[in-house]
């Protein structure tokens, strides 16, 4: 008996260490959403090769230069293979150089070099992109923070060439035969300082047998020159025919110098591509392992961490380590080398909701260096980022670095000044910028004066009164919570602004001229107008701070959820409104085919979570899980639209463990119901929180009984403290609602209005 039980002891902890060293880079599809065009987005993301928000990534290329859509699946040719940063194709990309093998003839042209290949000869994972040509050409890629190990492999007896294009814009290049080298730089992107430059230094393993210069406005090749700068400038070399020649690539925002060093630093030790393959795979097995999940379908799981690792690419660092291990940066704001760190590339508008939040949870040491990067960046360019790539663009609407900072503050991030922070807000809400309308406030005196943004007078009107609502509460949670009573005041009055733009006979949010009217016409399923990229249904539920004073607004708790489940009931109908014409948003609502909830789109992300403020949870139980099940998997269509920065996959990341991020800013995570039968969250402070749901399945979704901790827990939601803390949330689940558990009002996540 002893010896069984020895025996039985064993395999269990072997079990355990198992589960617990599994590769998990290898659940990762990169190909997650790539299936995407103009009028329809599967994601919009590319096939990203890089390590855990990497300075620089690498991907193949299928469009043509400055084309935002750099990899669609359904095409079957390849032109190059990119230094990429693009965070989405709506924004286009910066500090863009690409490589392209081809062999027997010398092409530089970009549509003439491209090279035919299938999926089937296509391996796509973060630390390791693979894909052999039609041609028998095949082209490896492994990645470092700031650069890339490739390795090309030529047929037998073929002339073996490789093309370096110099994208868009300006740039420069310099070939040193001997030294089995190149050296230079690109320089472009939007809204840098004159004269900025992205360096760049490759290395060889092999000889190079010939060389020369071009240019791609003309593809005019100047055969033996090593050097050129100008309009769109590359260069191109010769190997033995046959060759397999690897290539340690880095790049630096600093010099030439810096970009040597990161080369040295980052690959100088690695003798092959196999060895920078195996530390990615390390690096990446580590970040994904923070959240182990079992007890989960194979498509599950691979679903779940091909969203986790596209939640783990932005924002993106763009800081460098000097020769002394120190942290500096060129910012993208003033121009200029800084001490410290930056990070550059998403919009807040969209990963203020969940992408934020789970790298809070996740990563807050690195979250700590960001809170004090924004700041950093306010004091470059008079403004805190609201849209970055890299510089400040001020695309969509709000103010959300505000948001940021409050969940950073009140999850126990110390690493700035609060009272700078609610400055540079105040500034923010008082102000409208040079750029866009996320830049400083737009309307803000309307705001201010009237309590709301008038329309038509400002377009997306209601989108933004309902924003500056949430945002300005966030300042006033960060000035109550730094005992700031100037701000608390200021702040205090403007976040109930949300009921200003209710229309109680309509029972919508609408738009209101500055007289006081209502626009005329309303149709809740007509798009734009006073919105931003939704319509009426969608932005009802942007009370993100005071959903029991929406509650209120629509008449109590039951009016409330039979609005929330006319969302579902509703005809999957478009009024494409002010957009004159259907926009991929509205066409990607539609084939989601539930109704008027328009999950491709953040607006209404959170809404499925908010029944749990009014005594029906199951449904939030019941809804998170269908979402998970209809509108994500791990195949090239694998998104319901934008993936955006990670947002749409840190929804899906933080809805499977269970819980969800409804209002940034409170500490609070609102349940849902859990995708695996047990998620184990492995804590930067050492802890472990587990999610412990054993009869979960795809029929039992529905939350029975809880405990936390061994005790009862009728609550519907999680603190963060309770998270960071380690523990075991204990689930039975059940396939019938519990009408009975998380009704009392102390069951309730937060709201201002008690």
């Amino acid at each position: 008996m002893k010896l069984k039980l020895t025996l039985l002891f064993t395999f269990c902890l072997l079990s355990q260490l198992m589960a617990q060293e599994k590769d998990l880079v290898n659940y990762v599809n990169t190909l997650q959403g790539t299936n995407s065009k103009h009028e329809l987005t599967r994601g919009n993301t590319y096939p990203t090769t890089a390590l855990p928000f990497g300075m620089h990534t690498w991907t193949p290329q299928t469009g043509r230069n400055g084309d935002g859509w750099k990899y669609q699946y359904f095409k079957d040719k390849i032109r190059g293979f990119q230094q990429a940063h693009q965070c989405s194709s709506w924004t286009r990309d910066y500090a863009v150089f690409s490589l392209m093998p081809m062999s027997d003839k010398l092409v530089v042209n970009e549509n003439d070099r491209e090279a035919k290949f299938s999926h089937t000869n296509e391996i796509a994972k973060p630390n390791y992109y693979k894909v052999t040509f039609d041609n028998q050409i095949t082209t490896e890629i492994s990645p470092t923070e700031r650069g890339a190990h490739i390795r090309f492999s030529y047929p037998a007896g073929k002339k073996s060439f490789l093309v370096l294009d110099g994208y868009t814009r300006l740039s420069g290049v310099q070939i040193f035969p001997k030294e089995n080298k190149i050296m230079g730089w690109v320089n472009n992107g939007e809204g840098f300082k004159r004269g900025w430059k992205s360096y760049f230094v490759i290395k060889f393993d092999q000889a190079i047998k010939g060389y020369g210069t071009w240019e791609n406005k003309t593809n005019k090749i100047n055969a033996d020159s090593i050097a050129t700068e100008g309009f769109g400038k590359g260069a191109y070399i010769e190997f033995k025919a046959g060759v397999k020649v690897q290539a340690k690539i880095a790049s630096s925002y600093i010099s030439l110098e810096q970009a040597e060093l990161n080369l040295k630093s980052e690959l100088g030790l690695d003798k092959n591509l196999e060895q920078t393959k195996a530390k990615a795979a390390e690096v990446w097995n580590k970040s994904l392992g923070k959240v182990l999940v079992e007890g989960g379908t194979e498509a599950d799981i691979e679903t779940f961490y091909s969203c986790f690792f596209r939640a783990s690419l932005f924002s993106r660092k763009f800081y460098e380590i000097d020769k002394n291990g120190k942290p500096y940066y060129f910012s993208p704001y003033d121009g200029k080398i800084h001490e410290g760190y930056m990070f550059t590339d998403t919009g807040f508008w969209d990963t203020f909701r969940a992408q934020f939040p789970l790298n809070t949870l996740l990563h807050p040491e690195m979250q700590g260096r960001y809170m004090q990067a924004m700041l950093d960046a306010y004091k470059q360019c008079g403004w805190l980022p609201s849209w970055s790539f890299p510089s400040e663009a001020g695309s969509m609407i709000g103010n959300h670095a505000i948001s940021l900072l409050a969940d950073a503050w009140v999850k126990g991030i110390r690493t700035f000044d609060p009272k700078e922070a609610l400055d540079a807000y105040y500034h923010e809400a008082t102000n409208k910028g040079p750029w866009g309308p996320a830049n400083g406030r737009d309307g803000w005196k309307e705001y201010f004066q009237l309590g709301y943004v008038p329309y038509p007078k400002y377009r997306e009107a209601t989108a933004k009164t309902l924003e500056y609502a949430y945002d300005d509460y966030c300042g006033y949670q960060l000035a109550s919570l730094t005992d700031n009573t100037f701000y608390k005041d200021i702040f205090g009055r403007q976040m109930y602004n949300y009921r200003n733009v209710y229309d109680p006979s309509t029972k919508f949010m609408r738009g209101k001229d500055a007289e006081g009217k209502w626009s005329s016409n309303f149709d809740p399923i007509e798009w734009g107008g006073p919105f931003t990229e939704g319509n009426a249904w969608h932005w009802v539920w942007s009370v993100f701070h005071d959903t029991k004073g929406l509650i209120d607004l629509v008449g109590g708790n039951n009016k409330f959820t039979s609005k929330l489940d006319s969302v579902f009931s509703e005809p999957n109908k478009v009024k494409v409104g002010t957009y004159g014409g259907m926009i991929h948003e509205m066409t990607e609502m539609v084939i989601a085919d539930m109704g008027q909830y328009a999950h491709g789109n953040q607006p209404i992300q959170h809404m499925v979570y908010l029944y749990n403020y009014a005594n029906q949870p199951w449904k939030s139980q019941f809804y998170a899980r269908e979402v998970m099940r209809k509108l994500y998997n791990a195949t090239e269509n694998g998104y319901p639209g934008d993936e955006d920065q990670g947002q749409t996959s840190s929804w899906y990341v933080l809805s499977a463990l269970g819980f969800y991020s409804v209002t940034p800013g409170t500490g609070e995570y609102v349940l849902g119901s859990p995708l695996f039968k047990k998620i184990t969250l492995t804590l930067e402070n050492g802890k472990k929180f587990i999610v412990d749901a054993p009869a979960n399945d795809k029929n039992n979704v529905y939350i029975k009984s809880a405990t936390l901790n061994g005790k009862s827990y009728s609550l519907n939601f999680l603190t963060h403290k309770d998270i960071t803390n380690g523990g075991v949330l204990k689930l039975e689940m059940d396939d019938k609602p519990n009408f009975n558990r998380g009704l009392n009002k102390e069951d309730k996540p937060f709201s201002l209005t008690k």
